[in-house]
């Protein structure tokens, strides 16, 4: 009884986090074997350890079948877990592109049913292929959205795991896969939602090094990162290469997004924002709070934009900046301008 406490306890402080279960797990496997020496069917009646076997109970044939019972299932659930997230980055897989299928044609029914969308507009969603930098707040819902309306290529590059913290406004994630790379994560999402779409994940941090050759992939940039030096990077890597990009940011309870496009006449990100904000002008979320809704509003407007970009419908947002403010239910878009001697694009033609 006392060794089955024992093992019990390490069980508990592994599920509560408070002891690393690797370190549970070799603790358990330690004293499984101390006990399995303290019961040798063989010792005699001077074995030092038989004071042991007498105190915790129990024979040697019990305590290895039982031992082996729960290594075995210890074991499968690891080889499973394994290989789900294996299947999440290897299997990602490639989605049958070309024709529509027909579950396509119900599962989109209701975009074609749009005079602005259509048939032609869904095939060129099919078609396109966007990248989107973080799978947090923003990310989330933006992730989820392009998924379901049918985006043929989507790839997501963050570096951060799923933390508990996270699944108060991140919608994507699970309570589950805690301790999962966030695009693991979301690549299960949104697999589950369309397995028509191809999801390409990228568990790393966007740097000067890659930012090129991954821009390279894609049409379309959505950003929803969390920190200024990456939207920096991403903007001046989408002026150089001609790409559109949309970005959004949030704080406690507002947000704003545009669509920055030099090449076709507009501003970018730069050219709005020419200087990082002195450090702790503008507190993360952890330091500040953020309101749970908050980045579902803007990361749903981000797919929404997305979604009309690629289809040519209704008026866009470059050249425009939304503003949100959801304490006061309050929306404003002001008109933007590409500024003359921007360092990053130029400055050039009007809006």
């Amino acid at each position: 009884m006392i060794g089955l406490l024992v093992f019990a306890a390490l069980g508990v402080l592994a599920y509560r986090r408070d002891l690393p279960r690797v370190v549970a797990a070799f603790l358990a496997l330690g004293f499984w074997l101390f006990l399995l020496l303290a019961h040798l069917p063989y010792a005699d009646e001077g074995w030092p350890l038989r004071g042991v076997a007498q105190v915790f109970g129990g024979d040697f044939s019990a305590w290895f079948f039982w031992g082996l019972v729960v290594g075995v299932v210890l074991a499968y659930r690891f080889l499973f877990r394994w290989m789900t997230r294996k299947r999440a980055v290897v299997g990602a897989a490639e989605a049958p592109r070309g024709p529509f299928a027909a579950d396509e044609l119900q599962r989109y029914a209701r975009h074609i049913a749009l005079r602005e969308i259509g048939g032609p507009g869904q095939k060129r969603l099919k078609e396109a292929r966007v990248l989107v930098v973080g799978a947090g707040g923003l990310g989330a819902p933006l992730l989820m959205y392009l998924a379901a309306s049918g985006v043929g290529v989507i790839g997501v590059i963050d570096d951060d795991a799923v933390e508990l913290t996270n699944l108060q406004r991140q919608i994507i994630h699970a309570t589950e896969r805690v301790g999962l790379p966030k695009v693991q994560s979301a690549l299960l999402a949104m697999r589950a939602l369309n397995p028509h779409v191809e999801v390409r994940p990228y568990n790393r941090r966007l740097t000067a090094e890659i930012v090129e050759d991954l821009l390279a992939d894609y049409d379309l940039v959505l950003d929803g990162s969390d920190n200024f030096d990456t939207r920096y990077l991403v903007n001046a890597a989408c002026v150089r290469a001609g790409k559109p990009l949309i970005a959004a940011a949030i704080t406690q309870w507002e947000g704003q997004l545009s669509l920055y496009h030099p090449a076709a006449g507009g501003a970018c990100y730069e050219c709005l924002f020419p200087e990082r904000p002195a450090p702790g002008m503008v507190p993360t979320c952890a330091e500040a709070g953020v309101a749970a809704p908050l980045p579902g509003v803007m990361g749903s407007l981000m797919a929404l934009e997305a979604v009309k970009h690629l289809t040519g419908a209704g008026e866009g947002l470059r050249g425009r900046l939304m503003l949100f403010d959801g304490l006061e239910m309050e929306t404003r878009v002001i008109r933007t301008n590409a500024r003359v001697g921007c360092p990053v694009c130029g400055g050039k033609g009007p809006v």
